[in-house]
């Protein structure tokens, strides 16, 4: 930034690869304060950084608020202690006006908290404390298995036989066992955790929170590879033009033969959404004899909507970054209403959301997040849309 002191601007970056220390951090403050054309600066800058980096934040804002919120934070950074538990809420409809800057001060309030999360100021009255759960795999003879993800394993059939490996969040099939009868496995992934597996024809499987998938340990030459999958999963499926590869989610049936789509089937949507990212994917009736004449073709780029109440169709362009984002670890929401926002922010992080708040509940937000904790997340709601929430273990109540 030409308009920026070479020695701020080093201060600037030092701010956002949070390496600043105390000193460089009270310069930077003084700096900040001295005028509005450098606060506008600063806003600039960052807003051009958060754009480069493809972070987006709630969209509807009100700058003054964020930046005066801001500024109390650069005041005294040592010393900050988020309060979570406020005593009174005004809730406010906020306007459908847009502007770039409310972006940049979103984007402000972002990297003033990373900065204090990451040097242990970022303190809580409440802490979210996640139960337990473990990744299970259920072999064909009923056993469980609890999958450490730190550590490797074998996994073996019936008789003993090593039929895949476990390798940290990855679990590997041999492609040759010689079975000649389909045995299954059945895969379970809890809240607050993702974990992938590679089937023995060489398709790879990303499963994320809160789902499962059977499948067999080996396909059967001559029968087509199918799969049963809740909850949500990402597959980049290996060709064989001989053996069709189908998933069951629920009342629905998806063929393919070789290429790479999300499908999202979990029991509380209304919605089965199978998003194509490359080749082609027929969808059709659950139990139906497949023909092209009873399915749905889909098209990469495209989304295919099957509304499980009466089992129609509604196709429409894909946003894929947004489907697919959890594979790496984000989720994303655009214009996505608060309450739809609970439901992934619940699997995520594996915590149990009570929104009383029916005001807050239709808002529609934008943002993404990646690195955040749960109660970070919660924060940069609260920084635009002033919410009353408390924290037990793992419950979060809105009110």
């Amino acid at each position: 930034m030409k308009n920026i002191p070479s020695h701020i601007f080093k201060l600037v970056l030092s701010y956002i690869s949070k390496e600043i220390n105390a000193e460089e951090f009270q310069e930077l403050q003084k700096w900040v304060n001295k005028n509005k054309k450098n606060e506008q600066l600063f806003s600039d800058y960052l807003y051009v950084y958060k754009r480069s980096k493809r972070l987006k934040f709630i969209e509807k804002i009100d700058l003054n608020r964020a930046w005066n919120h801001m500024v109390s934070k650069l005041r005294r950074p040592l010393e900050l202690k988020i309060a979570y538990q406020k005593k009174q809420v005004k809730v406010r409809r906020l306007k459908n006006t847009f502007n770039v800057f409310k972006y940049a001060a979103i984007a402000i309030l972002f990297i003033g908290i990373g900065y204090l999360y990451q040097n242990g100021d970022f303190q809580k009255k409440s802490k979210i404390i996640k139960p337990t759960n473990n990744i299970t795999l259920q072999l064909d003879d009923g056993r469980v298995k609890i999958i450490d993800e730190s550590g490797d394993s074998k996994v073996l059939d019936a008789n003993g036989n090593v039929v895949g490996e476990q390798k940290g969040v990855q679990l590997i099939y041999n492609k040759e066992v010689g079975v000649k009868i389909l045995v299954y496995n059945t895969l379970t992934i809890p809240y607050g955790k993702r974990f992938e597996v590679k089937l023995s024809d060489g398709t790879k499987v990303h499963l994320n929170a809160g789902s499962s998938l059977k499948y067999p340990i080996s396909f059967i030459k001559g029968k087509n590879r199918k799969v049963f999958l809740k909850g949500e999963a990402y597959f980049d499926v290996a060709k064989d033009a001989k053996h069709p590869f189908i998933v069951n989610a629920d009342d629905m049936d998806v063929r393919v033969l070789g290429t790479r789509f999300n499908i999202s089937s979990y029991p509380e949507d209304d919605n089965i959404n199978t998003v194509l990212v490359e080749g082609s994917v027929s969808i059709y009736k659950k139990g139906e004899l497949y023909t092209p004449e009873t399915s749905t073709i889909l098209k990469p780029g495209f989304m295919a909507a099957w509304q499980k109440n009466d089992r129609k169709i509604a196709i429409e362009k894909a946003d894929i970054e947004l489907a697919t984002a959890w594979v790496d670890g984000k989720i994303i929401f655009r214009h996505t209403p608060f309450d739809d926002i609970i439901k992934k922010l619940e699997r995520h992080y594996n915590v149990k959301i009570i929104n009383n708040n029916k005001v807050l509940g239709k808002q529609r937000f934008r943002a993404s997040f990646d690195i955040e904790v749960i109660e970070q997340v919660l924060e940069s709601f609260n920084a635009n849309f002033e919410i009353e929430y408390t924290i037990h273990n793992n419950q979060i109540i809105i009110n």
